[in-house]
């Protein structure tokens, strides 16, 4: 049988604990964005929700613009979002026919363009028109 004497299990612990304090980075010395990963100042949280309020049951799709990716049509949707500043109320509604059934679907967005912080929430009458309105945006099925 082995006997480990109190001491030497302290000593054990003081050496591991300082050779974990030197080798875990201090905050300053940690890197800004994850490794392999580019650090982009424009991305946008984007979900779609039946009803009139959002219930957060469907899921998001995180949209990165720069490369784009991460939903269906990103290139589009960036492109479309570049051209009305991020501002996904500015962006021109398609001239279209939408037809006139009531199923209410509301599009919400949260996320920063180009660094200034983006919170957007609308409630539409039905698909259609949400899309007329919004572009490529919360085209997240890919349709």
């Amino acid at each position: 049988m082995t006997y480990t004497s109190p001491t030497a299990v302290r000593g054990a612990l003081l050496a591991a604990t300082a050779l974990l304090a030197f080798l875990v980075p201090t905050p300053a010395q940690a890197d800004p964005a994850p490794r392999g990963a580019a650090a982009s100042d424009s991305w946008l949280l984007l979900g779609v929700d039946r009803g009139e309020t959002r219930t957060g049951t469907t899921p998001g799709r995180l949209l990165l613009c720069d490369p784009p990716q991460g939903h269906p049509r990103a290139a589009e949707a960036c492109a479309e979002l570049a051209a009305a500043d991020g501002r996904i109320t500015g962006i021109p509604a398609r001239d279209t026919y939408c037809p006139m059934v009531h199923a209410p679907v509301t599009a919400h967005a949260r996320g920063q363009w180009r660094g200034q912080p983006v919170e957007y929430t609308e409630t539409f009458p039905n698909r259609c028109v949400m899309e007329a309105r919004t572009g490529s945006v919360f085209a997240l099925d890919g349709s």
